[in-house]
This record gives C-alpha cells, structure tokens and sequence, in this order.
C-alpha cells in the first residue's frame, strides 16, 4: 500500500518536474540542426536509441509545430513516468512494448498511423539489448508504407549513466547536436536487410 502511494505522489509530481528540467537543458545548450529543412506532412515514424530519447520531443516540435503523435513506452512505471513527462510537451503514449505485449502494441501502432499520427520509437527499448533494432519499427513501417527518419542526439557536454542503455542527459552550457535522416523507405527490404539499414543509419555519429 505504501509503495502505491509513493508511485502515485511521484507521477503526480516528478514529471512536471522532469519537464522543467528537460526544458532548462534545452534552453542552455546551444542548438545544431543537422537535418532536413522539413518533411512529409504524412505520418512519419521518428527512431532514436533509447539512451538518447531524452532531448527528443524538441527535433519533433522542429518539424511539426503543432504535435501529433504517440510514442511508444513500456507499461511499468518506469514507462508511467516518461509517458507524463512527455505529456508537458503534447505528446501521447501507446503503453507497453514490441517485446512485451508484441501484437497488441503493434496493432495500435498501425492503428494509430493510419489514423494520421506519427510515431516515436527507439528500436533497441525498453530493455535492450543496446544498439540492436527489434522488429517492431520494420514491421509498422512495412504494413502502413510510413517512412522513418532516424534522429541522433549527440550533446557536446553530458552525464552518462552506467545503465543498459549508457543513459545520457545533456550538461548545460555545451552544444546539442540533433542529426536526422531523409524520410527512409523500408517497405521493400527483407527484415534482416530492414534492421542493419536502421541500425547503421543511428549509428553514423556515434561516438
């Protein structure tokens, strides 16, 4: 009982906090857009890793001023927590994984881009292993014919957690660096063709 009303005060407070803190990073860093002056006005299916998701929702709100999309966080409470934070910057959740919970997730993925949102996903979340693409993002792209983009977030000046991850959250006062790819095509390439083209694409500035 203690523990689920400790959880409830944190996701009642921490996230407004998270965003705050989130947004005073991006305020102090410097910005440089290394990326395509704009995109479709389709769905599009945005991918980072998961250790670098943190700064994400400021190259979305770059192409798309008014949001519209849903990013998929797992269920627990970790997942809970992300998914109120992100919440301060307009953005909705699909709850649970394409490890957990694979074809219902995916279901709603492909609903939801049909339906004209766009998508945010890291491939290797939210477990890892690091650095290795799942399924999931070939499969969405391939059933709904959504191009991906491929985002990198490389700040100048960070903390790096000693998770599975490596976690890292920018130091203020540096430089971001936001890369993102064309509008990438998948539809026709076999899945292990899909997943190496992903996986090399979030990896060009890899430090």
């Amino acid at each position: 009982m203690l523990k689920n009303l400790t959880r409830s005060f944190a996701l009642l407070l921490l996230p407004f906090i998270a965003s705050l803190f989130i947004r005073f990073l991006y305020l102090t860093n410097k910005k440089q857009f290394h990326a395509p002056k704009e995109i479709s006005d389709e769905p599009i299916i945005f991918a980072c890793w998961h250790g670098e998701l943190l700064m994400l929702p400021y190259l979305y709100s770059h192409y798309r001023k008014t949001p519209h999309a849903k990013v998929l966080i797992s269920s627990h409470f970790d997942g809970a927590f992300i998914s109120k934070t992100i919440e301060y910057f307009g953005l909705g959740t699909i709850a649970g994984s394409t490890n957990r919970n694979a074809v219902r997730v995916l279901i709603e993925a492909i609903k939801v881009i049909k339906e004209g949102y766009d998508i945010g996903i890291t491939p290797d979340g939210p477990k890892g292993p690091r650095h290795e693409v799942a399924d999931g993002i070939i499969v969405m792209a391939q059933k709904t014919k959504a191009k991906i983009v491929l985002v990198e977030i490389k700040p100048t000046k960070f903390w790096r957690f000693n998770s599975w991850d490596k976690f890292t959250v920018p130091k203020p006062f540096g430089t971001l660096h936001y890369y993102a790819s064309e509008m990438l095509d998948v539809s026709e390439m076999e899945l292990e063709e899909a997943r190496e083209f992903i996986k090399k694409g979030l990896l060009k500035h890899e430090y």
